[in-house]
C-alpha cells in the first residue's frame, strides 16, 4: 500500500484532511524530463489565516497529550518514512531532481528526525531554580503556540522535517509552507506520513505556496515562531516582519563555505572530499563548498585531481539509475549559475573543467586562479562550481576565509588536525570538519550559521530544539499566601 494516492493531493492544501486551495493550483513538473507528475494545490492569505486559527486551536488539546503519546506517534511517523522509502525516493529524484544516494540520504535523515523528536518528547524541561523566599521556584520549558515552517526546494525533506517533528513532539502545532516546486516530497510526504502516525487533525497542515502565503504565515497573530530556511535576502525580510511582529525568527541562510587544503593535505583524499563538497546535489545545498582554499604548493595538483574527477562525474537524469549529478531545478537557477561562471572567466578565471549546460544539466566545473573579486567566489552560486583560490600564507588563508559575510561550514584538509583546528578558531563559522568537507548533517546536531548565514544553531540537538521551540515560564509556588504591607 502506497503513502500517498495523487486523487488525495492534487489541487489541494493538507489541513488535517486534503482541501481545495483558494490560491488555485499549480503543475508538479520534473526537473529531468520536464514531464508534468500531477498538480497542487497553491495557498492564499486566507488559506493562512484559517489554518493558524484552526492550529491554534487544536493545539491547546495536543500539548495537554503525555509526552508518551506525542513520542508515539512521532516513532510511527519515523516507521513509516523508512517503511515507504522506495516510493518517497521516487518522488525525491522525479519531483527533487536528487540523485538515488541523495534522495535514500533524505529519507534516513528525516525518520532520525522523527525518532530524535520522540526521544525529545521525554527530556526534562525545566530546573529548579534558588530563591531568597520561602517558597519553591523554578522554570519550565512550555510550547510555543503555533509554529511555522517555511521550507525551501533543494533539500526539501530534510528542512521541513527538522523543524517540524521537533516543534510537534514539544507539544506546538505546525504549519508548513513548502516550496511549491517539491510540494509533494517536500510537503504531501509529511502531510500523510504524520497522519498515519497519528497527529490529530488540525496540529499539522501543510500549505504550498508562494510569497502571499510566506508573508501571511509570519504577520499572523496565531503564529509564535517562523522556523524559516532560504536564501539571505528573503531571510532578512522574513526577520524583519517577524520583528515588527514581536515574535522569534529562527533563521537558516545561504552560505559560501570554503574548504582549506593545506600543504601537507594527501590530495587523492582532499580531491575527493573537495569534489563531493562542490558537486553532491549538483551544489544546491546550502553548505556547498563554495571556495577552494588551496595552499599554493600543492594547489596545481589539487587542481588536476579535481578537474579530472569533475570530468568523470555522470550527469544525467535522475528518474534513472547511473547518474551522479541530476538536473538544476529550473531555468533560472541554471542562468544565474552560468552567468556567474562565465563572468568569472572573463575575469581571469580558468575554466578547467565543465561550464557548459544541456537543457538543465550542468556540468560540474572547476575555476581554477579564482580571486576574491571573482563573481563566482564572491557570490553563493547555488549550482556545481567549484572556485580555486591558491594561497601562501596561514594569516592570507584566514584573510580570505573570512572575506565573505557568510559564516556556516568550514572543512579543513591536513595531516595534523590539531593544527586543522587552530585555523578553524579564527574562521568564524557555525560549521567546521576537519579532514571533511562541509557537507552534512545529523538528527542530533545542532546546526545553523553565523554573520549572513543565519540566526545560530537552531536547528538538530536537544538543547538547540528546546530553545527554539518552547518558551521558557518562570514559576513559584509556596504554602502560604504571601503577606505585604499594603
Amino acid at each position: 500500500m502506497s503513502l500517498l494516492a495523487a486523487e488525495d493531493f492534487t489541487s489541494a492544501v493538507f489541513t488535517g484532511t486534503w482541501t481545495p486551495a483558494r490560491g488555485g493550483d499549480a503543475e508538479v513538473v520534473s526537473p529531468s524530463s520536464g514531464a508534468v507528475l500531477g498538480r497542487t494545490g497553491i495557498a492564499d492569505a486566507e488559506d493562512v489565516r484559517e489554518a493558524a486559527a484552526r492550529a491554534a486551536k487544536a493545539q491547546r488539546d495536543w500539548a495537554a497529550t503525555s509526552y508518551e503519546q506525542r513520542a508515539a506517534v512521532m516513532r510511527r511517523a519515523g516507521d513509516l518514512l523508512e517503511a515507504h522509502e522506495q516510493e518517497i525516493t521516487g518522488w525525491l529524484r522525479r519531483e527533487g531532481g536528487a540523485a538515488a544516494g541523495m534522495a535514500g540520504f533524505q529519507v534516513h535523515v528525516a525518520a532520525s528526525e522523527c525518532f530524535e523528536a520522540a526521544a525529545l518528547a521525554s527530556q526534562p524541561h525545566g530546573e529548579i531554580l534558588r530563591t531568597a523566599k520561602p517558597r519553591l521556584s523554578f522554570s519550565r520549558q512550555v510550547p510555543a503556540g503555533v509554529v511555522g515552517v517555511i521550507a525551501p526546494f533543494n533539500v526539501p525533506l530534510i528542512l521541513g522535517i527538522r523543524s517540524v517533528a521537533p516543534a510537534l513532539a514539544l507539544g506546538n502545532a505546525v504549519i508548513l509552507k513548502p516550496d511549491p516546486r517539491t510540494a509533494i516530497c517536500g510537503g504531501a510526504v509529511l502531510a500523510e506520513a504524520f497522519r498515519q502516525a497519528g497527529v490529530p487533525e488540525g496540529v499539522l497542515q501543510v500549505l504550498p505556496g508562494g510569497i502571499e502565503a510566506g508573508e501571511a504565515l509570519v504577520a499572523d497573530p496565531h503564529v509564535r515562531v517562523i522556523s524559516f530556511t532560504g536564501s539571505t535576502p528573503a531571510g532578512r525580510k522574513v526577520g524583519e516582519a517577524a520583528a515588527r511582529h514581536l515574535k522569534r525568527a529562527h533563521l537558516e541562510l545561504g552560505g559560501n563555505s570554503p574548504l582549506v587544503v593545506l600543504d601537507d593535505a594527501a590530495l587523492d583524499s582532499a580531491a575527493s572530499i573537495g569534489a563531493w563538497g562542490s558537486f553532491l546535489h549538483q551544489g544546491q545545498i546550502c553548505m556547498t563548498t563554495g571556495r577552494h582554499l588551496v595552499h599554493e604548493s600543492v594547489a596545481d595538483d589539487y587542481v588536476e585531481r579535481l578537474a579530472a574527477k569533475a570530468e568523470a562525474l555522470v550527469v544525467g537524469s535522475t528518474e534513472e539509475d547511473g547518474a551522479a549529478l541530476g538536473p538544476i531545478i529550473d531555468a533560472g537557477q541554471r542562468d544565474k549559475i552560468h552567468h556567474l561562471v562565465t563572468s568569472s572567466v572573463q575575469h581571469g578565471a580558468r575554466l578547467r573543467a565543465g561550464g557548459t549546460y544541456q537543457d538543465l544539466y550542468y556540468r560540474p566545473t572547476v575555476l581554477d586562479r579564482v580571486n576574491p573579486e571573482t563573481p563566482a567566489y564572491a557570490e553563493e552560486v547555488f549550482g556545481p562550481v567549484a572556485p580555486v583560490v591558491r594561497f601562501s600564507s596561514v594569516d592570507e588563508l584566514v584573510e580570505l576565509a573570512n572575506s565573505t559575510e557568510y559564516g556556516l561550514s568550514l572543512g579543513v584538509v591536513t595531516t595534523n588536525p590539531m593544527r586543522g583546528m587552530e585555523i578553524a578558531d579564527r574562521i568564524p563559522s557555525g560549521i567546521v570538519h576537519i579532514n571533511d568537507q562541509t557537507v552534512d548533517d545529523e538528527a542530533v546536531a545542532p546546526f545553523g550559521g553565523v554573520g549572513y548565514s543565519g540566526t545560530g544553531s537552531r536547528f538538530g540537538g536537544t538543547r538547540a530544539n528546546l530553545e527554539a521551540f518552547t518558551e521558557t515560564q518562570w514559576i513559584t509556588m509556596q504554602a502560604d499566601p504571601a503577606r505585604y504591607p499594603f
